[in-house]
């Protein structure tokens, strides 16, 4: 089947989820908002599932709302609050996730970030105390970023915020299940598909005296996928420490590997404050669509935010808001079930494919 190394797009399933789901269905298909047995028995699913999630993501029950998505969790949590405080400003980072940048719309204000991807907080502080932030209806900053991996300074950007009276959204779409989850933050966004839930499942925690107004009516609850996000979620979260430091030690092999065995290469993202999962190095003279179905017919499976991708051709946002290198670029994420045989089976067999690549493009 080849080595899945795409967990940042789409952890696979955790081996709960199809017990999970398979109980759920059970005792979980009737319309949980009903009063009678069937519906109460649904009800006491998704509660479980709710108390659960909220446990792990450290907020409480009635903070927690269940969307059709991790996207569809960042809509509503825009809308929500540009609905509240009759602002329509966004001001956030310019590595944000497309969702995020999409939701903020014509009204986005970009926060500059540097060669790492870290963004820059005095830009943000410029941004809540000119002339204009009187209409900032809220501050969206990441918690680490989906293609470099960067972790980014949530704790400062929410000082600032508290301070202007701005709340701030944080996508942790990458951090939920992994790594412990930053303070200070008034919204929080996250999929489920990224811990190895189901697809359609995402998370948005409101904290109690934030102004969010619902912009629409909750998709009615999919009871069985909900309970599995959560049974999965909690699985993870067992042995998140230990897998998050296996992994690292893995990223770093990575990255030395990597700038020591293929030329022209740029290895981005911050070297020590990032996830522990993500590693993405940029190869000079490379089309990155070739080189990711080279490595996909030699078995594995990575993902690229260079410009010749499947489904856009521009280049990726994040690696030209850091000034980096956007061509030739290879992401790779791991999950728990790769292994450090996998992790040295695709370094092997890497810079013979980038040269084969860069002698296809006649260089």
């Amino acid at each position: 089947m080849g080595v899945y190394l795409d967990a940042a797009t789409a952890a696979p399933p955790h081996s709960v989820v199809g017990q999970a789901l398979q109980a759920a269905l059970a005792d979980g298909w009737a319309d949980p908002g009903r009063l009678y047995t069937p519906a109460r028995r649904a009800r006491q699913l998704l509660d479980a599932a709710r108390e659960t999630t909220a446990g792990l993501l450290g907020v409480r029950p009635d903070e927690l709302h269940f969307t059709a998505g991790g996207s569809d969790a960042v809509r509503r949590a825009v809308e929500g609050v540009r609905r509240s405080r009759g602002r329509r400003t966004v001001v956030h980072s310019a590595v944000e996730h497309s969702a995020v940048i999409k939701a903020a719309g014509d009204s986005g204000v970009l926060l500059p970030v540097d060669r790492t991807g870290r963004v820059s907080l005095e830009a943000l502080q410029t941004a809540l105390t000119s002339a204009d932030s009187a209409e900032v209806a809220l501050v969206a900053v990441q918690s680490a970023n989906h293609e470099v991996g960067t972790v980014q300074p949530v704790g400062a950007a929410a000082e600032l915020c508290a301070a202007a009276g701005v709340p701030l959204l944080v996508d942790a779409a990458q951090s939920i299940g992994r790594t412990d989850l930053p303070d200070g933050w008034s919204l929080l966004t996250g999929s489920a598909r990224k811990w190895g839930g189901p697809a359609g499942v995402g998370v948005l925690a409101v904290r109690k005296g934030t102004r969010w107004e619902a912009p629409w009516d909750d998709p009615a609850a999919d009871v069985p996928a909900v309970f599995a996000a959560a049974a999965a979620l909690r699985a993870v979260a067992e042995h998140a420490q230990a897998e998050g430091v296996r992994q690292r030690t893995l990223v770093d092999e990575i990255r030395r590997t990597v700038a020591a065995t293929v030329p022209d290469v740029e290895v981005v993202g911050a070297p020590d404050e990032r996830l522990p999962h993500i590693v993405t190095f940029s190869c000079l003279y490379v089309d990155g669509e070739v080189l990711l179905q080279a490595l996909d017919r030699a078995g594995f499976a990575v993902s690229s935010g260079s410009a010749c991708t499947s489904d856009t051709l521009r280049p990726s946002h994040v690696l030209a808001a850091m000034g980096v290198l956007t061509h030739g670029n290879v992401r790779v994420s791991l999950h728990s079930g790769v292994s450090t045989e996998d992790v040295r089976a695709f370094l092997a067999v890497l810079p013979g494919l980038v040269a084969d690549a860069r002698a296809e493009a006649g260089l």
